[in-house]
Protein backbone atom coordinates (compact mmCIF):
# COMPACT_ATOMS: atom_id res chain seq x y z
CA UNK A 1 0.00 0.00 0.00
CA UNK A 2 1.38 3.59 -0.59
CA UNK A 3 1.24 6.01 2.39
CA UNK A 4 -2.08 8.17 0.58
CA UNK A 5 -4.06 5.10 0.82
CA UNK A 6 -2.91 4.17 4.61
CA UNK A 7 -4.13 8.05 5.13
CA UNK A 8 -7.33 7.80 3.68
CA UNK A 9 -7.82 4.45 5.56
CA UNK A 10 -6.89 6.44 9.07
CA UNK A 11 -9.25 9.61 8.24
CA UNK A 12 -11.98 7.00 7.21
CA UNK A 13 -11.70 5.30 10.25
CA UNK A 14 -12.28 1.87 11.78
CA UNK A 15 -15.34 0.07 10.78
CA UNK A 16 -16.37 -3.36 9.30
CA UNK A 17 -13.14 -3.82 7.43
CA UNK A 18 -10.70 -1.93 9.04
CA UNK A 19 -9.11 -2.02 12.18
CA UNK A 20 -6.49 -0.32 14.82
CA UNK A 21 -4.60 -1.41 17.14
CA UNK A 22 -1.66 0.64 19.32
CA UNK A 23 0.63 -2.03 19.71
CA UNK A 24 4.14 -0.29 20.15
CA UNK A 25 5.88 -2.86 21.40
CA UNK A 26 4.11 -6.53 21.36
CA UNK A 27 0.77 -7.68 20.21
CA UNK A 28 -2.32 -9.17 21.90
CA UNK A 29 -4.81 -11.45 21.74
CA UNK A 30 -7.29 -9.11 20.01
CA UNK A 31 -4.93 -8.78 16.85
CA UNK A 32 -5.94 -12.31 15.92
CA UNK A 33 -9.21 -12.17 17.18
CA UNK A 34 -9.66 -9.48 14.14
CA UNK A 35 -7.74 -11.65 12.18
CA UNK A 36 -9.85 -14.00 12.32
CA UNK A 37 -13.02 -12.55 12.24
CA UNK A 38 -11.91 -11.09 8.85
CA UNK A 39 -11.44 -13.56 7.42
CA UNK A 40 -14.26 -14.97 8.31
CA UNK A 41 -16.43 -12.10 7.24
CA UNK A 42 -15.44 -9.70 4.05
CA UNK A 43 -11.76 -9.49 4.85
CA UNK A 44 -9.78 -5.83 5.81
CA UNK A 45 -6.81 -3.58 6.73
CA UNK A 46 -5.22 -3.90 10.02
CA UNK A 47 -2.65 -1.45 11.37
CA UNK A 48 -0.47 -1.20 14.08
CA UNK A 49 0.75 1.78 16.17
CA UNK A 50 -2.14 3.48 15.36
CA UNK A 51 -5.14 4.69 18.42
CA UNK A 52 -8.67 3.92 17.68
CA UNK A 53 -9.50 7.78 17.02
CA UNK A 54 -6.51 7.13 13.85
CA UNK A 55 -3.76 9.17 15.66
CA UNK A 56 -0.26 7.45 14.62
CA UNK A 57 1.56 6.86 17.65
CA UNK A 58 4.06 4.15 15.91
CA UNK A 59 5.31 1.11 16.63
CA UNK A 60 8.81 0.74 18.65
CA UNK A 61 11.48 0.47 15.39
CA UNK A 62 13.60 -1.95 18.35
CA UNK A 63 10.23 -4.01 18.64
CA UNK A 64 8.94 -4.02 14.81
CA UNK A 65 11.01 -7.58 13.70
CA UNK A 66 10.15 -9.03 17.08
CA UNK A 67 6.22 -8.30 16.05
CA UNK A 68 6.61 -9.33 12.51
CA UNK A 69 7.98 -12.49 13.56
CA UNK A 70 5.05 -13.41 16.36
CA UNK A 71 2.27 -12.60 14.08
CA UNK A 72 3.92 -15.10 11.35
CA UNK A 73 4.34 -17.95 14.20
CA UNK A 74 0.70 -17.74 15.33
CA UNK A 75 -0.77 -17.46 12.46
CA UNK A 76 1.03 -20.95 11.21
CA UNK A 77 1.07 -22.32 14.68
CA UNK A 78 -1.80 -25.19 13.99
CA UNK A 79 -2.92 -25.40 17.54
CA UNK A 80 -4.09 -21.32 17.52
CA UNK A 81 -4.90 -21.13 14.41
CA UNK A 82 -7.10 -23.83 11.82
CA UNK A 83 -6.69 -23.76 9.10
CA UNK A 84 -3.14 -21.87 9.24
CA UNK A 85 -2.76 -18.22 7.43
CA UNK A 86 0.44 -17.26 5.78
CA UNK A 87 0.12 -13.74 6.23
CA UNK A 88 3.00 -10.88 7.09
CA UNK A 89 3.17 -7.38 8.40
CA UNK A 90 4.29 -4.51 6.43
CA UNK A 91 6.09 -1.67 7.22
CA UNK A 92 5.16 2.24 6.45
CA UNK A 93 6.79 5.42 7.19
CA UNK A 94 3.59 7.91 8.52
CA UNK A 95 5.19 11.56 9.21
CA UNK A 96 8.22 9.54 10.29
CA UNK A 97 6.53 7.33 12.61
CA UNK A 98 6.49 3.42 11.86
CA UNK A 99 3.14 1.99 10.91
CA UNK A 100 2.54 -2.14 10.48
CA UNK A 101 0.11 -3.11 8.48
CA UNK A 102 -1.59 -6.36 7.02
CA UNK A 103 -4.35 -7.33 4.63
CA UNK A 104 -6.06 -10.11 5.75
CA UNK A 105 -8.40 -11.81 2.51
CA UNK A 106 -11.77 -13.67 3.20
CA UNK A 107 -11.07 -17.31 3.94
CA UNK A 108 -13.65 -19.73 2.23
CA UNK A 109 -13.41 -21.66 5.32
CA UNK A 110 -14.23 -20.79 8.84
CA UNK A 111 -11.69 -19.44 10.71
CA UNK A 112 -10.72 -20.25 14.10
CA UNK A 113 -8.48 -18.99 16.67
CA UNK A 114 -7.94 -20.75 19.73
CA UNK A 115 -10.20 -23.05 19.38
CA UNK A 116 -13.20 -20.24 18.96
CA UNK A 117 -14.82 -18.70 16.25
CA UNK A 118 -14.91 -14.89 15.67
CA UNK A 119 -16.94 -13.11 13.54
CA UNK A 120 -17.33 -9.15 12.51
CA UNK A 121 -19.70 -6.78 12.79
CA UNK A 122 -19.50 -3.49 12.39
CA UNK A 123 -16.09 -2.04 14.28
CA UNK A 124 -16.07 -4.81 16.42
CA UNK A 125 -15.01 -9.26 16.33
CA UNK A 126 -17.73 -11.27 18.26
CA UNK A 127 -17.27 -15.00 19.69
CA UNK A 128 -19.94 -16.83 18.10
CA UNK A 129 -18.48 -20.59 18.74
CA UNK A 130 -21.62 -21.10 21.18
CA UNK A 131 -24.45 -19.76 18.53
CA UNK A 132 -24.97 -22.91 16.42
CA UNK A 133 -27.63 -20.74 14.38
CA UNK A 134 -24.67 -17.98 13.38
CA UNK A 135 -21.75 -20.41 12.66
CA UNK A 136 -24.14 -22.59 9.64
CA UNK A 137 -25.54 -19.42 8.23
CA UNK A 138 -21.29 -18.69 8.20
CA UNK A 139 -20.75 -21.95 6.84
CA UNK A 140 -23.96 -21.57 4.10
CA UNK A 141 -22.03 -18.17 3.05
CA UNK A 142 -18.52 -19.41 2.62
CA UNK A 143 -19.72 -22.51 1.12
CA UNK A 144 -21.95 -21.25 -1.72
CA UNK A 145 -19.55 -18.11 -2.23
CA UNK A 146 -16.36 -20.87 -3.25
CA UNK A 147 -16.30 -23.75 -4.86
CA UNK A 148 -13.13 -24.19 -3.98
CA UNK A 149 -14.74 -25.82 -1.02
CA UNK A 150 -16.86 -28.48 -2.44
CA UNK A 151 -16.09 -31.74 -0.56
CA UNK A 152 -15.61 -34.94 -2.68
CA UNK A 153 -15.87 -38.09 0.39
CA UNK A 154 -15.50 -40.53 -1.75
CA UNK A 155 -11.77 -39.15 -2.77
CA UNK A 156 -8.76 -41.17 -0.67
CA UNK A 157 -5.69 -40.93 -0.71
CA UNK A 158 -5.07 -43.27 -3.62
CA UNK A 159 -6.34 -41.05 -5.80
CA UNK A 160 -3.90 -38.10 -5.31
CA UNK A 161 -0.15 -37.56 -6.05
CA UNK A 162 1.57 -37.46 -2.92
CA UNK A 163 4.87 -38.29 -4.75
CA UNK A 164 4.87 -34.11 -4.98
CA UNK A 165 4.90 -33.51 -1.26
CA UNK A 166 8.96 -33.12 -1.05
CA UNK A 167 8.67 -30.80 -3.86
CA UNK A 168 5.94 -28.49 -2.22
CA UNK A 169 7.92 -28.84 1.20
CA UNK A 170 11.22 -27.59 -0.07
CA UNK A 171 9.84 -24.69 -2.37
CA UNK A 172 7.95 -23.76 1.12
CA UNK A 173 11.32 -24.29 3.02
CA UNK A 174 13.21 -22.40 0.28
CA UNK A 175 10.83 -19.71 0.59
CA UNK A 176 10.74 -20.12 4.93
CA UNK A 177 13.31 -22.04 6.07
CA UNK A 178 11.24 -22.33 9.24
CA UNK A 179 8.22 -23.45 7.80
CA UNK A 180 6.05 -25.65 9.94
CA UNK A 181 5.22 -28.12 7.05
CA UNK A 182 8.61 -29.31 7.21
CA UNK A 183 8.09 -31.34 9.71
CA UNK A 184 4.45 -32.13 8.93
CA UNK A 185 2.98 -35.51 7.21
CA UNK A 186 1.30 -35.48 4.31
CA UNK A 187 -1.85 -35.90 5.53
CA UNK A 188 -1.08 -33.00 8.00
CA UNK A 189 -0.28 -30.59 5.60
CA UNK A 190 -3.23 -31.38 3.61
CA UNK A 191 -5.26 -30.41 6.79
CA UNK A 192 -2.81 -27.37 7.27
CA UNK A 193 -3.48 -26.13 4.37
CA UNK A 194 -7.44 -26.28 4.72
CA UNK A 195 -7.74 -29.06 1.73
CA UNK A 196 -8.91 -32.26 3.83
CA UNK A 197 -12.29 -30.49 5.50
CA UNK A 198 -14.44 -31.37 8.73
CA UNK A 199 -17.22 -29.60 8.39
CA UNK A 200 -19.02 -28.00 11.81
CA UNK A 201 -22.36 -27.80 10.22
CA UNK A 202 -22.87 -31.25 8.44
CA UNK A 203 -20.30 -33.34 10.09
CA UNK A 204 -19.11 -34.35 6.48
CA UNK A 205 -15.01 -34.94 6.26
CA UNK A 206 -12.90 -35.14 3.57
CA UNK A 207 -10.74 -33.90 0.67
CA UNK A 208 -12.74 -30.70 -1.27
CA UNK A 209 -11.94 -29.48 -5.05
CA UNK A 210 -8.58 -27.43 -4.02
CA UNK A 211 -6.95 -31.16 -2.88
CA UNK A 212 -8.07 -32.59 -6.08
CA UNK A 213 -6.60 -29.33 -8.16
CA UNK A 214 -3.31 -29.16 -6.70
CA UNK A 215 -2.61 -33.21 -5.78
CA UNK A 216 -5.03 -35.19 -7.76
CA UNK A 217 -4.06 -37.47 -10.14
CA UNK A 218 -5.07 -36.49 -14.19
CA UNK A 219 -8.45 -38.90 -13.88
CA UNK A 220 -9.69 -37.95 -10.66
CA UNK A 221 -9.18 -34.11 -11.92
CA UNK A 222 -10.69 -35.10 -14.84
CA UNK A 223 -13.55 -36.70 -12.63
CA UNK A 224 -14.48 -33.85 -10.39
CA UNK A 225 -13.39 -30.90 -12.54
CA UNK A 226 -14.46 -32.16 -16.26
CA UNK A 227 -14.02 -28.75 -18.03
CA UNK A 228 -10.56 -28.09 -16.62
CA UNK A 229 -7.72 -27.29 -19.31
CA UNK A 230 -5.67 -24.34 -19.85
CA UNK A 231 -4.71 -24.11 -23.42
CA UNK A 232 -1.48 -22.37 -24.61
CA UNK A 233 -1.18 -20.59 -28.43
CA UNK A 234 1.36 -19.73 -29.96
CA UNK A 235 -0.33 -17.45 -32.85
CA UNK A 236 2.81 -15.34 -34.67
CA UNK A 237 2.50 -16.27 -38.17
CA UNK A 238 -0.43 -19.03 -38.28
CA UNK A 239 -2.53 -16.56 -36.83
CA UNK A 240 -5.82 -18.51 -37.87
CA UNK A 241 -4.88 -21.77 -35.69
CA UNK A 242 -1.68 -21.73 -34.31
CA UNK A 243 2.50 -22.54 -34.52
CA UNK A 244 2.64 -23.99 -31.67
CA UNK A 245 -0.26 -25.22 -28.84
CA UNK A 246 -0.37 -27.07 -25.23
CA UNK A 247 -3.40 -28.32 -23.40
CA UNK A 248 -2.30 -28.69 -19.87
CA UNK A 249 -4.55 -30.70 -17.82
CA UNK A 250 -2.65 -32.08 -15.15
CA UNK A 251 -2.62 -30.55 -11.52
CA UNK A 252 -1.36 -27.48 -10.45
CA UNK A 253 2.04 -28.01 -8.59
CA UNK A 254 3.01 -29.19 -12.11
CA UNK A 255 0.95 -26.83 -14.18
CA UNK A 256 2.54 -24.07 -12.66
CA UNK A 257 6.00 -25.39 -14.19
CA UNK A 258 4.17 -26.10 -17.66
CA UNK A 259 2.89 -23.00 -18.41
CA UNK A 260 5.85 -20.90 -16.96
CA UNK A 261 8.02 -22.83 -19.81
CA UNK A 262 5.59 -22.74 -22.66
CA UNK A 263 5.25 -18.61 -21.84
CA UNK A 264 9.55 -18.76 -21.87
CA UNK A 265 10.21 -20.71 -24.75
CA UNK A 266 8.15 -18.39 -27.15
CA UNK A 267 9.13 -14.96 -25.84
CA UNK A 268 12.40 -12.88 -24.89
CA UNK A 269 13.87 -13.11 -21.67
CA UNK A 270 15.07 -9.56 -21.13
CA UNK A 271 17.66 -8.53 -18.17
CA UNK A 272 17.69 -5.45 -16.10
CA UNK A 273 19.20 -3.99 -13.20
CA UNK A 274 16.69 -3.68 -10.58
CA UNK A 275 18.34 -3.13 -6.82
CA UNK A 276 21.60 -3.84 -8.15
CA UNK A 277 21.04 -7.63 -9.39
CA UNK A 278 20.00 -8.71 -12.60
CA UNK A 279 16.49 -9.50 -12.52
CA UNK A 280 14.75 -11.98 -15.85
CA UNK A 281 11.51 -9.11 -16.06
CA UNK A 282 10.35 -11.70 -18.45
CA UNK A 283 9.94 -14.22 -15.94
CA UNK A 284 8.60 -11.82 -13.14
CA UNK A 285 5.43 -11.24 -15.70
CA UNK A 286 4.83 -15.21 -16.54
CA UNK A 287 4.83 -16.10 -13.08
CA UNK A 288 1.82 -13.04 -12.29
CA UNK A 289 0.27 -13.99 -15.16
CA UNK A 290 0.37 -18.10 -14.36
CA UNK A 291 -0.50 -17.89 -10.88
CA UNK A 292 -3.40 -16.14 -11.20
CA UNK A 293 -4.63 -18.12 -13.98
CA UNK A 294 -4.75 -20.92 -11.86
CA UNK A 295 -5.76 -19.48 -8.51
CA UNK A 296 -8.15 -17.07 -9.38
CA UNK A 297 -10.18 -18.71 -12.23
CA UNK A 298 -13.56 -19.94 -10.86
CA UNK A 299 -13.35 -23.84 -11.50
CA UNK A 300 -16.97 -25.12 -11.75
CA UNK A 301 -17.35 -23.66 -15.17
CA UNK A 302 -16.24 -25.33 -18.42
CA UNK A 303 -14.77 -22.35 -20.49
CA UNK A 304 -11.14 -23.38 -21.05
CA UNK A 305 -8.55 -21.02 -19.62
CA UNK A 306 -6.12 -19.68 -22.43
CA UNK A 307 -3.07 -18.21 -22.51
CA UNK A 308 -2.71 -16.86 -26.61
CA UNK A 309 1.78 -15.50 -27.49
CA UNK A 310 1.04 -13.31 -30.26
CA UNK A 311 3.60 -11.14 -32.09
CA UNK A 312 3.41 -8.19 -29.87
CA UNK A 313 1.28 -9.36 -26.78
CA UNK A 314 0.53 -12.15 -24.69
CA UNK A 315 -3.03 -12.70 -23.52
CA UNK A 316 -4.42 -14.66 -21.05
CA UNK A 317 -8.23 -15.58 -20.26
CA UNK A 318 -10.11 -17.48 -17.46
CA UNK A 319 -13.37 -17.85 -15.93
CA UNK A 320 -14.03 -15.92 -12.92
CA UNK A 321 -16.85 -14.44 -10.57
CA UNK A 322 -17.00 -11.16 -11.02
CA UNK A 323 -16.89 -8.79 -7.93
CA UNK A 324 -15.90 -5.40 -9.04
CA UNK A 325 -16.29 -5.63 -13.05
CA UNK A 326 -14.44 -3.18 -15.24
CA UNK A 327 -10.78 -2.66 -15.55
CA UNK A 328 -8.61 -2.88 -12.92
CA UNK A 329 -5.97 -0.31 -12.04
CA UNK A 330 -3.25 0.39 -9.37
CA UNK A 331 -5.98 3.43 -7.79
CA UNK A 332 -9.68 0.92 -7.70
CA UNK A 333 -7.13 -2.14 -6.71
CA UNK A 334 -9.94 -4.10 -4.37
CA UNK A 335 -7.98 -7.45 -3.74
CA UNK A 336 -10.19 -10.33 -3.06
CA UNK A 337 -9.22 -14.16 -3.50
CA UNK A 338 -11.43 -16.10 -5.26
CA UNK A 339 -10.50 -19.16 -4.10
CA UNK A 340 -8.22 -18.56 -0.51
CA UNK A 341 -7.03 -22.21 -0.43
CA UNK A 342 -5.80 -22.31 -3.79
CA UNK A 343 -4.02 -18.76 -3.04
CA UNK A 344 -2.83 -19.49 0.45
CA UNK A 345 -1.21 -22.46 -0.77
CA UNK A 346 0.38 -20.74 -3.70
CA UNK A 347 1.84 -17.99 -1.82
CA UNK A 348 3.23 -20.93 0.95
CA UNK A 349 5.31 -22.49 -2.04
CA UNK A 350 6.34 -19.11 -3.87
CA UNK A 351 4.05 -19.43 -6.72
CA UNK A 352 2.25 -16.25 -5.90
CA UNK A 353 3.16 -13.20 -2.96
CA UNK A 354 0.86 -11.28 -0.77
CA UNK A 355 -2.82 -11.24 -1.92
CA UNK A 356 -2.44 -7.61 -4.62
CA UNK A 357 1.17 -7.86 -5.22
CA UNK A 358 -0.15 -9.70 -8.32
CA UNK A 359 -1.41 -6.55 -10.49
CA UNK A 360 1.21 -4.19 -8.82
CA UNK A 361 4.15 -6.40 -10.03
CA UNK A 362 2.71 -6.46 -13.54
CA UNK A 363 2.17 -2.83 -13.90
CA UNK A 364 5.99 -2.48 -12.47
CA UNK A 365 7.66 -5.07 -14.72
CA UNK A 366 5.75 -4.70 -18.04
CA UNK A 367 6.61 -1.19 -17.94
CA UNK A 368 10.21 -2.42 -17.48
CA UNK A 369 9.72 -5.01 -20.26
CA UNK A 370 8.28 -3.42 -22.91
CA UNK A 371 7.38 0.52 -21.43
CA UNK A 372 3.65 -0.35 -21.78
CA UNK A 373 0.98 -1.44 -19.09
CA UNK A 374 -1.09 -4.59 -18.72
CA UNK A 375 -4.42 -4.48 -19.55
CA UNK A 376 -6.49 -5.91 -16.32
CA UNK A 377 -10.52 -6.58 -17.20
CA UNK A 378 -12.57 -8.25 -15.07
CA UNK A 379 -16.01 -9.80 -15.75
CA UNK A 380 -17.68 -13.17 -16.33
CA UNK A 381 -13.83 -13.59 -18.05
CA UNK A 382 -11.10 -12.21 -16.63
CA UNK A 383 -8.78 -11.17 -19.44
CA UNK A 384 -5.20 -9.96 -18.46
CA UNK A 385 -3.28 -8.35 -21.73
CA UNK A 386 0.69 -7.84 -21.11
CA UNK A 387 2.36 -5.62 -24.28
CA UNK A 388 5.33 -7.02 -25.31
CA UNK A 389 6.96 -4.45 -27.25
CA UNK A 390 8.28 -3.84 -31.15
CA UNK A 391 7.44 -7.56 -30.90
CA UNK A 392 7.94 -10.62 -29.13
CA UNK A 393 10.61 -11.59 -31.31
CA UNK A 394 12.08 -8.67 -31.22
CA UNK A 395 12.18 -5.00 -34.20
CA UNK A 396 13.88 -5.82 -37.40
CA UNK A 397 16.02 -2.65 -36.82
CA UNK A 398 16.91 -3.98 -33.06
CA UNK A 399 18.18 -7.20 -35.18
CA UNK A 400 19.92 -5.07 -37.46
CA UNK A 401 21.92 -2.89 -34.92
CA UNK A 402 22.70 -6.32 -33.32
CA UNK A 403 23.57 -7.73 -36.04
CA UNK A 404 26.03 -4.58 -36.83
CA UNK A 405 27.73 -5.14 -33.59
CA UNK A 406 27.92 -8.92 -34.33
CA UNK A 407 29.70 -8.23 -37.63
CA UNK A 408 32.51 -5.46 -36.40
CA UNK A 409 33.06 -8.25 -33.45
CA UNK A 410 33.77 -10.98 -35.77
CA UNK A 411 36.05 -8.91 -37.31
CA UNK A 412 37.90 -8.35 -34.49
CA UNK A 413 37.98 -12.19 -34.20
CA UNK A 414 39.42 -12.85 -37.74
CA UNK A 415 41.95 -10.49 -37.20
CA UNK A 416 42.87 -12.02 -33.98
CA UNK A 417 42.50 -15.34 -35.52
CA UNK A 418 44.70 -14.32 -38.52
CA UNK A 419 47.22 -13.47 -35.95
CA UNK A 420 46.83 -16.80 -34.03
CA UNK A 421 47.19 -18.50 -37.67
CA UNK A 422 50.70 -17.35 -38.23
CA UNK A 423 51.76 -18.04 -34.68
CA UNK A 424 50.19 -21.91 -35.39
CA UNK A 425 51.94 -22.43 -39.06
CA UNK A 426 55.58 -21.57 -36.99
CA UNK A 427 54.05 -24.12 -34.48
CA UNK A 428 53.53 -26.74 -37.62
CA UNK A 429 56.93 -26.39 -39.09
CA UNK A 430 58.38 -27.50 -35.44
CA UNK A 431 55.99 -30.59 -35.31
CA UNK A 432 56.45 -31.68 -38.64
CA UNK A 433 60.88 -31.36 -37.90
CA UNK A 434 59.50 -33.84 -34.78
CA UNK A 435 57.26 -36.28 -37.11
CA UNK A 436 60.57 -36.67 -38.89
CA UNK A 437 62.53 -37.55 -36.47
CA UNK A 438 59.70 -39.83 -35.06
CA UNK A 439 59.26 -41.60 -38.21
CA UNK A 440 63.18 -42.51 -38.53
CA UNK A 441 62.91 -44.25 -35.19
CA UNK A 442 60.39 -46.05 -35.89
CA UNK A 443 62.12 -46.97 -39.34
CA UNK A 444 65.02 -47.92 -36.89
CA UNK A 445 62.64 -49.82 -34.47
CA UNK A 446 61.48 -51.73 -37.49
CA UNK A 447 64.52 -52.74 -38.90
CA UNK A 448 65.50 -54.08 -35.31
CA UNK A 449 62.20 -55.93 -34.83
CA UNK A 450 62.93 -57.67 -38.21
CA UNK A 451 65.98 -58.69 -37.26
CA UNK A 452 65.02 -60.65 -33.86
CA UNK A 453 61.65 -62.26 -35.42
CA UNK A 454 63.05 -65.61 -36.21
CA UNK A 455 63.68 -66.01 -32.35
CA UNK A 456 60.29 -64.55 -30.99
CA UNK A 457 57.19 -66.72 -30.42
CA UNK A 458 53.77 -65.34 -31.38
CA UNK A 459 52.28 -63.63 -27.94
CA UNK A 460 56.03 -61.90 -28.24
CA UNK A 461 55.86 -60.74 -31.40
CA UNK A 462 52.49 -59.22 -31.24
CA UNK A 463 53.90 -57.76 -27.58
CA UNK A 464 56.69 -55.82 -29.26
CA UNK A 465 54.59 -54.68 -32.14
CA UNK A 466 52.47 -53.11 -29.87
CA UNK A 467 55.13 -51.85 -28.04
CA UNK A 468 56.59 -50.68 -31.45
CA UNK A 469 55.30 -46.25 -31.14
CA UNK A 470 56.23 -46.52 -27.46
CA UNK A 471 59.91 -47.61 -27.88
CA UNK A 472 60.15 -45.31 -30.86
CA UNK A 473 58.82 -42.56 -28.74
CA UNK A 474 60.90 -42.72 -25.50
CA UNK A 475 64.72 -44.21 -25.53
CA UNK A 476 63.83 -45.60 -22.20
CA UNK A 477 60.46 -47.15 -21.02
CA UNK A 478 58.90 -48.54 -17.76
CA UNK A 479 56.06 -51.67 -16.95
CA UNK A 480 53.43 -48.73 -16.42
CA UNK A 481 53.90 -47.24 -20.31
CA UNK A 482 54.22 -50.76 -21.55
CA UNK A 483 51.13 -51.41 -19.50
CA UNK A 484 49.35 -48.45 -21.25
CA UNK A 485 50.25 -49.23 -25.04
CA UNK A 486 49.59 -52.66 -25.06
CA UNK A 487 46.82 -52.84 -22.77
CA UNK A 488 48.42 -56.08 -21.49
CA UNK A 489 47.77 -57.51 -17.80
CA UNK A 490 50.86 -56.84 -15.58
CA UNK A 491 51.54 -60.38 -15.20
CA UNK A 492 52.16 -60.43 -19.14
CA UNK A 493 53.67 -57.36 -19.40
CA UNK A 494 56.90 -58.58 -16.51
CA UNK A 495 56.81 -61.98 -18.47
CA UNK A 496 56.64 -60.12 -21.90
CA UNK A 497 59.62 -58.09 -20.61
CA UNK A 498 61.60 -60.92 -19.36
CA UNK A 499 61.54 -63.20 -22.30
CA UNK A 500 62.41 -60.67 -24.09
CA UNK A 501 65.32 -59.77 -22.37
CA UNK A 502 66.59 -63.00 -21.80
CA UNK A 503 66.33 -63.38 -25.89
CA UNK A 504 68.40 -60.05 -25.92
CA UNK A 505 65.67 -58.05 -27.95
CA UNK A 506 65.40 -55.60 -25.36
CA UNK A 507 68.13 -54.39 -22.48
CA UNK A 508 67.76 -52.90 -18.69
CA UNK A 509 69.05 -50.47 -16.68
CA UNK A 510 68.25 -49.66 -12.99
CA UNK A 511 66.64 -52.09 -9.87
CA UNK A 512 63.38 -54.06 -9.85
CA UNK A 513 61.41 -51.08 -8.75
CA UNK A 514 62.47 -48.87 -11.59
CA UNK A 515 63.57 -50.64 -14.17
CA UNK A 516 63.52 -49.65 -17.46
CA UNK A 517 63.73 -51.27 -20.78
CA UNK A 518 65.15 -50.13 -24.16
CA UNK A 519 66.13 -52.27 -27.60
CA UNK A 520 69.14 -53.73 -27.49
CA UNK A 521 72.04 -52.34 -29.42
CA UNK A 522 73.78 -54.55 -31.67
Amino acid sequence: MTSEQILKLLTEGEGLTVEFKECVNELNNGVFETVCSFSNRYGGYLLFGVKNNGTVIGVNPAAAQGMKKNFVNMLNNPQRFAPTLFLTLEEIDIDGKLVLYVYVPVGSQIQMFGAKIYDRNEDGDFDITRSTELIAHLSRRKSTQFTERELFPYACEKDFRFDLMPLVKQRAINRRSDHPWAKMTDMEIMKSAGLYEDDLVTGKKGFNRAAILLFGRDEIIQQAIPGYVTDCLLRVDNVDRYDDRERVDTNLVESFDLLMSFIEKHTLDRFFLIDNLNVSVRSHIAREVVSNILMHREYSGTFPARIIIEKDRLVAENWNRPLHPGRVTLDNLNPYPKNPLLARFFVNIAYADTLGSGVRNLYKYTKIYSGGEPDLSEGDIFKTIIPLGVSAYGNVADKAVEVADKTAEVADKVVEVADKTAEVADKAVEVADKVVEVADKVVEVADKTVEVADRLTAGEKAFLEALLPCLAKHEWITNTSAREYTGSSEGSVKRFLRNLTEKQVLETRGGNKNRQYRLRKH
